[in-house]
């Protein structure tokens, strides 16, 4: 089922979700599965599933490093399938425009489609680690805005080499990404506001916001779509502080200002299991003032524990 419609469904009821990150490969997904089982008494009617883009690794060769691409992770379409099969939930995978081609991204699709996965996430992608900016696979999309059109183009039946018609059509259900405190690398806020405008004038169905710390920017951002006309649901994304260095770490990489009570309540514990304790205690208070505004889905990104995410909720469903 299409996300949209999970909120249609819900009739003005806030539903919870979560994202997960696939397992360094190695590892089970048994692992994975740990982490997924205490979360679904609450009864999420889907879960989104990150990919994560190649790596460069080097290699000793008699001496000499030898600098290789690989990736870390295993397929997220294999894993959202493997997670739609166990717990009958509706899963989205994230697709991104580092790291493929378009004809790479069209055979994602396919096999989602095959899939029955009625969702996906559209989004950029990151720079590697060793470029300084952003830089699209040969062949690839630049933005995510040619994802949300090539995913749209699937929709009307038109692949990039063939025509399909009736239900030979994709159907899916496109979401994009929202910043309410600004992509890191838009020059405004209000320029960030117009890209967002273009991916749902594009096609996208619905947005999912970075995390945030600070309610009162999440209903201005809110406020600002709306008067630019945007109209799809906006999903908050809440993610709990766990350890004292994401005071430095979040902002540094995401961009996102920290509010002064919560950098206080952090700073005065002795432990890292203590601003664990205080994490949850702010994403809960957070959580009930969305919750009480009407927000469509409350969307907690996991980082693949789920200790933190089961306490939250099991205060507000």
């Amino acid at each position: 089922m299409k996300i949209t419609d999970h909120i249609k469904e819900a009739k003005g009821e806030t539903l919870f979700s979560f994202e997960i990150i696939p397992p360094v490969k190695g590892h089970k997904i048994q692992e994975l599965y740990d982490n997924i089982d205490p979360l679904m008494e609450f009864k999420p009617p889907f879960i989104d599933v990150t990919t994560s883009r190649e790596e460069y690794v080097y290699i000793d060769r008699n001496g000499l490093l030898d600098k290789k691409l690989t990736r870390m992770r295993p397929g997220t379409v294999g894993i959202c399938a493997s997670i739609k099969h166990k717990y009958d939930v509706d899963t989205v995978p994230h697709v991104l425009c580092g790291g493929f081609t378009k004809e790479e991204t069209e055979y994602v699709l396919v096999d989602c489609q095959y899939l029955g996965i009625d969702n996906v996430m559209a989004l950029r992608g990151d720079a590697m680690r060793e470029e300084k900016y952003f830089q699209p696979a040969e062949g690839g999309h630049e933005y995510a805005i040619g994802l949300v059109e090539q995913l749209n183009d699937l929709n009307c039946g038109n692949y990039l080499h063939d025509t399909m018609e009736g239900t030979n059509c994709a159907d899916f259900c496109i979401g994009v990404a929202g910043y309410p405190e600004k992509h890191l690398e838009a020059p405004s806020l209000q320029s960030d506001l117009k890209r967002l405008k273009e991916k749902v004038d594009a096609g996208a169905h619905y947005i999912v916001t970075q995390m945030f710390f600070d309610n009162k920017k999440y209903f201005e951002f809110v406020d600002a779509a709306k008067a630019m006309g945007i109209d799809v649901p906006i999903i908050p994304g809440i993610k709990p502080i766990a350890v004292k260095r994401h005071l430095n770490l979040l902002p540094q990489v995401f961009r996102i200002d920290i509010p002064q009570d919560l950098i206080d309540a952090v700073d005065g514990c002795e432990n890292n299991k203590a601003v664990r304790q205080v994490g949850i205690e702010w994403a809960i208070q957070q959580s009930k003032e969305l919750k009480e505004a009407g927000v469509p889905v409350l969307h907690y990104y996991s980082m693949g524990k789920s200790d933190n995410i089961h306490a939250i909720a099991s205060a507000l469903f």
